[in-house]
């Protein structure tokens, strides 16, 4: 990226609010435009209110943004993206997950034989950057004596049963919300593999899965459980390293975490409560992105992975 960093943002939901908070805290951003077909105007940025347009290929026929971020519903985010990476030389941020079928995948891998996709297209997998997730990352690189990760527990739990038909509308269903952010995740610790059982139940509200990965050349199975049925937000993962008797637990919720052996605590982690948790996630995601050396987690050929799992649910969609 260029030392100033001009910025076009798609989508003005409730996402969008999180995006601006972050990249206001960058003094090289400036937002160039926004669009959003609603009538509703633009958000003030630092003071300032941007062009606005109700379409993308309008937009960029009067700026030229050195980053578009998409923060549109998932069934869009293709063809926007399509339309930013062809019509534009900018950078491409795509809210997770990054399209809604793998026909809409297929589309987009048609466009690398005219498009660097691997060096402008990235999707917002936050949850990977959440520091929990780093902290936890960073304390088993630390300790390759505790051995391969031989066994990994995710459980997301939202409180959507209580918007009813709107969460279905919002977020379409428990897996496709839920289930990119613990893949996504579990790309700090392990490699991917294949979807094994899998099934949504209640209707969409809550689903499980297992997925196989590998760690340090052993081969592991992660179980998932994503639900709505709660009155409130608690998000957990478990990662036993089983050689050497280590468990580490963390809580996304409260964003914290331990690891225990036996008896014996090993390691601790908490906050200070003051950073609100999306902002939290953001904030390291926008540092990797405008570094200049994005993480591969943002990068296309993880997202490829990424997709292709969490399609590969029976009756997603």
């Amino acid at each position: 990226m260029t030392d100033a960093v001009r910025v076009g943002l798609v989508g003005l939901g409730t996402i969008a609010r999180t995006h601006l908070a972050v990249l206001a805290e960058w003094d090289e951003v400036s937002l160039e435009f926004t669009v959003d077909p609603r009538p509703e105007g633009p958000p003030s940025f630092r003071g300032v209110r941007p062009p606005h347009y109700a379409a993308l290929a309008d937009a960029l026929e009067e700026h030229r943004p050195d980053l578009v971020v998409l923060a549109t519903p998932t069934e869009t985010h293709a063809e926007l993206a399509g339309q930013a990476l062809v019509r534009s030389a900018a950078r491409v941020l795509v809210e997770k997950p990054l399209v809604h079928d793998l026909a809409s995948l297929a589309g987009l891998r048609a466009l690398e034989e005219s498009v660097d996709l691997r060096g402008r297209l990235f999707t917002a997998h936050h949850f990977a950057f959440s520091p929990e997730v780093d902290w936890a990352a960073e304390l088993i690189v630390g300790h390759p004596e505790w051995g391969p990760v031989t066994g990994i527990t995710s459980a997301f739990y939202d409180p959507y049963v209580l918007k009813g038909a709107e969460a279905f509308a919002s977020y379409t269903s428990s897996w496709t919300d839920s289930g990119v952010n613990q893949l996504s995740m579990l790309t700090r610790f392990v490699d991917l593999g294949a979807l094994g059982s899998a099934q949504q139940a209640d209707d969409g509200a809550s689903a499980w899965c297992t997925a196989e990965y590998r760690s340090r050349g052993v081969v592991g199975t992660a179980r998932l459980r994503s639900s709505w049925l709660t009155g409130s937000s608690s998000k957990e993962s478990s990662l036993v390293l089983g050689d050497s008797g280590v468990e580490i637990w963390i809580d996304h919720t409260a964003m914290t975490g331990f690891a225990a052996r036996g008896r014996d605590l090993i390691a601790t982690y908490g906050n200070d409560g003051r950073t609100p948790r999306k902002v939290a996630h953001y904030r390291p995601l926008y540092e990797s992105l405008l570094s200049g050396r994005p993480d591969p987690v943002l990068g296309f050929d993880a997202t490829v992975t990424i997709t292709e799992i969490h399609q590969a649910m029976p009756g997603l969609g």
